[in-house]
């Protein structure tokens, strides 16, 4: 079978950064204003607000995953609490990420469904509540392990009903969607999308409009221009990104990129600096 995420975690990164290991007591409120969070909880009894409203009520070990920064409050006993191990994540490229953009606001499962991550999440667990050297760097590779857990327990027991995931779920636009991800400057046709999906060209286009939510095309051209973004974002030259995700020229890129995005590139780039504060003094 293919591997449905290879391309994605290849092209863009996603890493864990541990902030909170030991117990909550009380009311805790937690906001991160340019990352999601992956909490852990261990042990305890936890009712979880976002927003202002109860979203779930956890009594067993559990996951609290949330992508996009989301105001959240956690209530637990006032004396003993419960056991948290948390971290921040940072989607590169942000909420356009395009695993963040097709996750749900918040996901809560208990730590049991998630298959094959019994021993990673004891070792986690292990090295949250003990101090041993190289502890923070341990950390944060095991949640980004059980992230990639999640997402696999995702996709395969349809939890996700609409977007990217449900796409990678499917046995058949999968391989589509794959195709579409390692070689997104090849020059695609519906036809040609439609035999890598195994599918006619009339059945391929409904079943991919249906459970993605775009057409074939639209799905396509946004791939892309994640892809440029993200060069930009790197410092790339626009005349070397137009090649590297499939357009001809410039001009090309320019006037798909502000199709998608109802800016230029140039326009872009300029916001993302004004929004990160770059090219200010240091200290500022």
């Amino acid at each position: 079978m293919v591997d449905r995420l290879e391309a994605l975690f290849e092209r863009f990164s996603v890493t864990a950064q541990v902030f909170n290991t030991g117990a909550l007591c009380g009311i805790s409120d937690l906001t991160a204003e340019d990352t999601g969070q992956l909490h852990l909880v261990r042990w305890g009894e936890v009712e979880v607000v976002n927003d202002g409203k109860v979203a779930a009520r956890v009594r067993e070990p559990s996951l609290l995953l949330y992508p996009r920064p989301l105001s959240h409050r956690f209530i637990t006993e006032a004396t003993r609490g419960a056991d948290f191990a948390c971290a921040n994540l940072k989607f590169e490229g942000g909420v356009s990420h395009p695993i963040c953009a097709a996750l749900p606001a918040f996901v809560c499962l208990p730590l049991n469904r998630i298959e094959g991550a019994k021993d990673v999440l004891a070792l986690l667990f292990d090295e949250a509540f003990a101090e041993r050297c190289g502890r923070q760097a341990l950390l944060d590779r095991l949640f980004e392990v059980v992230l990639i857990q999640i997402l696999r327990h995702l996709m395969e027991h349809g939890h996700a009903r609409a977007g990217l995931l449900a796409g990678l779920s499917h046995p058949r636009l999968r391989h589509a969607l794959v195709a579409m991800h390692e070689k997104p400057a090849q020059e695609w046709t519906l036809e040609g999308l439609a035999g890598a999906a195994g599918m006619s060209r009339t059945v391929f286009a409904n079943t991919f409009h249906e459970v993605v939510g775009l057409t074939p095309g639209q799905y396509l051209q946004g791939w892309r221009i994640s892809l440029a973004q993200l060069a930009l974002h790197r410092g790339h030259a626009l005349r070397l990104i137009a090649d590297e995700v499939g357009y001809g020229s410039e001009a090309a890129l320019s006037r798909a990129f502000k199709a998608q995005t109802g800016s230029s590139p140039r326009e872009w780039k300029r916001m993302q600096a004004a929004l990160t504060g770059a090219g200010q003094p240091a200290g500022k």
